[in-house]
């Protein structure tokens, strides 16, 4: 089955470990996500794409019980047989804070402060089939960075 991402230039698809991408000033060094024509923090228009971490610590959560509005609608991880659902902010340390989707919890399982991992996740099916995919946040299993400079940012 094919599939496609719900917007183009949200994460990276290729490999085991997607990444979501934003962007770093190259004036202030700021990181944000999504990408932006300008920088958020300084106002300064040379960015570069930056790739962000994958691993980050909930850092806010709340439960929706109501679907969203197109194009957000979802039938299979975000839909009307998944009500309600979660939605998180998630610090990726040194780097940003995302609003994601929280996948693979429950409310006696979140906790601020609690390792999260990105994940691509399927969301709904175009009328030809395609698999639609986005991005969402799941429990970290435990499993260590695979580099120094990760454990820095996840453990600082």
């Amino acid at each position: 089955m094919s599939s496609r991402p719900i917007a183009e230039g949200l994460f990276t698809e290729s490999g085991d470990e997607p990444r979501l991408i934003g962007n770093r000033c190259r004036a202030c060094a700021a990181i944000t996500f999504p990408v932006r024509v300008g920088c958020a923090r300084c106002g300064a228009g040379e960015l570069e794409r930056y790739l962000l971490a994958d691993r980050g610590t909930l850092w806010a959560w709340t439960t929706q019980g109501f679907l969203p509005k197109a194009p957000f609608t979802g039938t299979l991880t975000v839909g009307p047989d998944t009500v309600p659902w979660f939605v998180g902010v998630v610090e990726l340390p040194g780097e940003a804070r995302v609003e994601s989707l929280l996948v693979g919890v429950t409310e006696e399982t979140l906790s601020i402060g609690m390792p999260l991992r990105l994940a691509l996740v399927p969301f709904r099916h175009d009328e030809d089939g395609t698999e639609v995919v986005t991005f969402a946040f799941t429990p970290d299993g435990g499993t260590e960075p695979e580099n120094e400079r990760e454990a820095e940012k996840i453990h600082a």
